[in-house]
């Protein structure tokens, strides 16, 4: 039985109504003759004649960034139902200049701890209540992306002021080799006005104030290029339950009131660390006994105004967090605006403060960064563990044995994050003192813990290089007991063994995704632990762990200026290749592509945790095809399947979420390489867990799920309880033939995660899908046990 319209009044039916509501129900029927298969790419992208296979196509809707195509020839195809009796009206939404469009866009590799840690705040565990507690976890991460921030412009504030304008161009050694830094040495050799430490520190501080700037200019500018479109406003339903996930939230994907909040947050973090850095150096010499009371008085005002502001950042971080149970338009215009220009200020009057004449003052040693990278550290390594408490009470009270690392992917990989920052941070401070000393006897170079840090990654790389030949050897292992599953599947195949090698080799290849975990756990546990012991090698010693082993033996000796030197030089060498990488992408539209790939991966997301992230393509992506399929199906009362393949099937799901029940329940789902339970369900179980996919194969009309043993990224959904074998269809078979037959008179190829419209099995599924939607002809629903129907 049809239901009735939704505001169909309960006066009673006169003849005349009657007559109405059969005619429009006719006009209806003959209106969803026409059926669309709305398909939705994956990583890396395609083109629309790609995706149509057909040269001729047209846009529908859209603009360059992200648009709707379709055949030349399908272009009016609602005027002509009778045409496509049969056949689904394909329609291609290519979405792939959101990730990869441009060269500019691979400048964002710089930004990666930042997209990590946000990365982070979704991974937290399913619970059930404990609203107090999620609230928390995501505070925690918001703090360590505040951190990060402060990390990164104190890195660049060690290279200038520290590094560049206080002790080399203080330094007659080592400002003769480099004769730009000439106008900023001290007066006895040929400096003028510049040289006083105090206004070399203010014109250094240019640098960190500049890239400060930059970071706030992104952010506001990807936003407004990316992520500002609005949802499709509806009202809620009566049935309509968002408690399975939040993606069917009205204000899910809308942060546009979190992003400047934190925007204005962390712009001003990093003014204040820039202004900690001048100020805090003149201050302690205007402390000392003796020194002239004014500036001693000022000195100290201005540190009580950076610790006042300070206070007010982190207040601002932890007040708000995401508003998703309703669309926030609003915008806290007072903060945004204030704060930034608050603390702006406070970094003009530093500098002003800074560069005061103050007879006797000179360069000499380092600048106090080692208090202040040694907090940072100290910080984040507290953060992850508190984060870790977090992560184990929420995941205690809802176990998800599919969950990646127990619950703990969060505080993992918000290590992972901090371990990266670390690694750029002390990666351009290690090159540019190595580039500014020379033979390494002219300047005390980059602070203590810094290079404790780099001592560390040596032992770090073994470990990872064992692990990975651990995983080799396992691979190794699969590969040959896949060999024997591989002639089971091809039985009446003549055997050849290269033949079998070569596909048992690809399916033990595609396992390694399900061991990415184990990785991410040895790394991020190591990580944790050795860098506590650095940090703690420094705060003891004072010294580089060359100079603390010299009183050791010298196998003791030897092994630590062997770890020192060789950190120093891979720390560099790792941010070297970043800046590498960029360049090359900057250029190389194939390198650009790939890179797009991870972007597609990682920005997913919206930014809730990081403001200066890369964008999240999904704020455009989901309601684009939201909104054409609420209009469409809205317009001509047909039927829809919604084709996604990879990271295209989680866009899709995404959308059909934020659908309202009465249309999702029109909208059929086909994915195919799908990673929605394989690596979405497990490092994102709140919001693609068990629970969370099991209710969109209850509300979609009907769902089917292709995979291949061979696909590094997709495979099945594994939903539990009796829905489960209805959406996955059993593992295509890869390659399509093991020999040359008549179909395939020429060698198949391995497949793996692309070209699924190849096989046969795709049709049919879409043809069973679509014949499933039929509105006059509603196909019997199975009953679960708990009494709701399934598809």
């Amino acid at each position: 039985m049809e239901r009735a319209p939704e505001d169909a009044s309960n006066a009673p039916r006169t003849g005349e109504t009657e007559k109405t509501e059969k005619t429009e129900k006719t006009e209806g029927t003959e209106k969803a003759e026409t059926a669309l298969e709305l398909l939705v790419h994956g990583v890396g992208g395609t083109t629309p004649e790609e995706m149509l296979d057909d040269p001729r196509t047209v846009r529908i809707t859209g603009d360059d960034t992200a648009a709707v195509f379709r055949r030349a020839d399908d272009a009016d195809a609602e005027s002509r139902p009778e045409d496509y009796r049969g056949r689904p009206v394909p329609e291609a939404y290519v979405w792939c200049n959101l990730t990869s469009g441009n060269g500019a866009r691979a400048l964002w590799l710089l930004l990666l701890p930042f997209m990590v840690v946000n990365l982070a705040h979704w991974m937290r565990p399913s619970t059930r209540g404990r609203a107090r507690t999620v609230r928390f976890y995501g505070l925690l991460v918001r703090l360590a992306g505040l951190s990060l921030t402060v990390l990164l412009v104190a890195a660049a504030c060690e290279v200038a002021l520290d590094l560049a304008a206080w002790q080399c161009a203080g330094t007659r050694a080592c400002a003769d080799r480099h004769s730009w830094l000439g106008f900023l040495t001290p007066e006895d050799s040929a400096g003028g006005w510049w040289s006083r430490p105090g206004r070399r520190l203010a014109l250094a501080a240019l640098i960190p104030l500049a890239l400060t700037g930059l970071l706030w200019y992104l952010s506001h500018r990807t936003w407004s290029a990316y992520e500002s479109q609005q949802p499709l406003t509806r009202e809620r339903e009566p049935d309509e339950d968002t408690d399975r996930t939040a993606l069917g939230r009205p204000g899910f994907w809308y942060g546009r009131r979190l992003v400047a909040r934190l925007r204005a947050a962390h712009t001003a973090a990093g003014l204040l660390t820039v202004a900690a850095a001048v100020g805090t150096s003149a201050a302690a010499f205007d402390h000392r006994p003796g020194g002239p009371a004014a500036l001693d008085a000022l000195g100290r005002l201005l540190e009580a105004a950076l610790v006042a502001g300070a206070a007010v950042v982190v207040w601002v971080v932890c007040r708000r967090g995401r508003s998703e149970r309703r669309l926030d338009r609003e915008l806290d215009r007072r903060l945004v605006r204030r704060l930034p220009l608050a603390a702006l200020a406070l970094l003009a009057l530093t500098l002003v403060y800074a560069g005061w004449e103050r007879p006797g003052w000179e360069s000499g040693g380092r600048l106090p960064g080692d208090a202040a990278f040694g907090a940072l550290a100290f910080a984040q390594g507290l953060i992850v563990i508190v984060l870790g408490v977090i992560a184990h009470l929420l995941h205690r009270t809802h176990p998800d044995a599919r969950a990646a690392l127990h619950g703990q992917g969060g505080p993992a990989v918000a290590m992972l994050a901090c371990a990266l920052g670390g690694v750029m941070s002390g990666g351009v401070a290690q090159r540019v003192s190595d580039w500014l000393d020379g033979t390494g006897a002219s300047i005390d170079g980059p602070p203590v813990v810094l290079t404790w840090q780099a001592s560390v990654i040596p032992p770090l790389l073994l470990l990872v290089l064992l692990l990975c030949l651990w995983a080799g050897r396992d691979t190794w292992r699969l590969s040959r007991a896949e060999r024997a599953l591989v002639e089971r599947d091809y039985p009446d195949e003549p055997k050849d063994p290269a033949r079998t090698r070569r596909i048992a080799h690809t399916r033990a290849m595609a396992g390694l995704t399900d061991r990415g975990p184990l990785l991410v756990a040895v790394v991020s546990a190591s990580t944790l632990l050795l860098g506590a012991a650095a940090l703690v090698g420094a705060l003891t010693s004072d010294e580089t762990p060359a100079q603390a082993a010299e009183p050791a033996h010298d196998f003791v000796q030897g092994a630590a200026e062997t770890a020192q030197a060789l950190g120093s030089w891979l720390i560099g060498l790792g941010f070297i290749l970043f800046v590498t990488w960029g360049r090359r992408a900057y250029k190389d539209a194939s390198a650009r592509r790939t890179i797009g790939i991870l972007w597609d991966v990682g920005t997913f997301w919206p930014r809730a945790a990081h403001p200066f992230a890369p964008p999240c393509y999904a704020e455009r992506a989901v309601p684009d095809l939201t909104w054409r399929m609420a209009t469409w199906t809205r317009a001509t009362g047909g039927r829809l399947v919604l084709s996604g393949h990879s990271q295209g099937s989680v866009l899709a799901a995404a959308a059909a979420w934020q659908l309202k029940p009465s249309v999702r329940k029109r909208v059929a789902l086909l994915t195919y390489g799908s990673p929605l339970e394989r690596l979405y369900g497990r490092w994102f179980p709140a919001h693609f867990g068990p629970a969370a996919l099991s209710a969109l194969h209850h509300e979609v009309d009907c769902w089917r799920n292709l995979h291949r043993p061979t696909d590094p990224i997709g495979g099945p959904v594994r939903l539990p309880g009796d829905c489960g074998p209805e959406v996955d269809r059993a593992a295509l078979k890869d390659p399509m033939a093991y020999g040359r037959t008549d179909l395939h008179p020429l060698p198949a190829p391995i497949l793996g995660h692309s070209d699924y419209q190849a096989d046969p099995a795709f049709a049919e599924e879409r043809a069973r899908l679509l014949a499933r939607l039929r509105p006059e002809l509603p196909a019997p629903r199975a009953q679960d046990t708990s009494g709701r129907s399934s598809a």
